[in-house]
């Protein structure tokens, strides 16, 4: 059982962390493009928990070209008649690429499964054939990391709070996510039937403490790098070409152009 965690990290120690992890993210998107490798990255948990702010900073600094955000909206009336995987099966990586799904196929384990959205014989199903399926994936050569991102039910009441009060993040709330407060205990134990079911030698849980979201991201950024096998790939040697010598071009005039109106020079 995790013991109770430290004190929050200070501002300046977790933005220098934060950096040296988030070049260390660079040399694995590197990595990655070079050798072909494809690694796919869950990141599972109750709302609130701190995913989104996690992949915010993983993606940062990355190439969107090479590392991709995969958060599906709910199955359209023609993927609820396809096999349960299908649709994410679409979003996995080709050769040289990260995707990170904020929420993924464990859908089914957790809000389809507390709220009434699929069958007792679907989510049985379901427990069944997901071991077996991400199995197929990292026989395939796939690099799956699964992480889940545990907080407190006081800690998640707060951020709710917060959110509902601060009109920049109002838009992260909706009345699923509220009405989860009220079946915190039924998620609890949708998720420890889950693990049981789910967390494998082929695709372990990596269990992420999220009260304190600091602590949280780069503890999570930190084993994600500490599980790859990745190394420095030499960069291409580039140099800025010498600018030609002026052939006459000549600028339209600026009043032929419409330009953005110099909002700054108000402030």
């Amino acid at each position: 059982m995790a013991g109770k965690q430290a004190a929050e990290l200070p501002r300046k120690v977790y933005e220098a962390e934060l950096l040296r992890l988030q070049t260390e993210l660079v040399k694995l998107q590197e990595w990655v493009r070079a050798t072909g490798a494809r690694l796919v990255v869950i990141f599972e948990g109750r709302d609130a928990a701190g995913k989104g702010g996690t992949i915010k900073r993983v993606t940062e600094h990355l190439n969107p070209r090479i590392a991709r955000i995969a958060a599906l909206p709910k199955p359209t009336e023609r993927e609820r008649t396809q096999w349960y995987f299908q649709r994410y099966v679409e979003h996995l990586p080709a050769a040289g690429e990260i995707v990170l799904f904020d929420r993924s196929w464990y859908n089914r384990a957790g809000v389809e499964r507390v709220m009434g959205f699929c069958t007792k014989e679907e989510y049985q199903l379901f427990l069944r054939h997901c071991p077996i399926f991400e199995r197929m994936l990292v026989e395939s050569g796939i690099l799956l990391r699964k992480y889940w991102f545990s907080v407190s039910d006081t800690e998640q009441q707060d951020r709710f709070r917060k959110r509902l009060e601060d009109p920049l993040r109002r838009w992260k709330l909706s009345p699923m996510d509220l009405e989860s407060i009220t079946h915190w205990e039924a998620y609890s134990r949708a998720k420890d039937e889950m693990l049981v079911h789910t967390d494998v030698s082929d695709a372990p849980w990596y269990v992420v403490e999220s009260d304190d979201k600091r602590r949280a991201r780069l503890n999570m950024m930190a084993h994600l790098l500490s599980t790859v096998p990745y190394h420095d790939v030499p960069p291409p040697v580039l140099e800025l070409p010498k600018r030609p010598p002026s052939t006459g071009y000549e600028r339209p005039p600026r009043d032929l152009q419409t330009y953005v109106p110099d909002h700054a020079a108000s402030l």
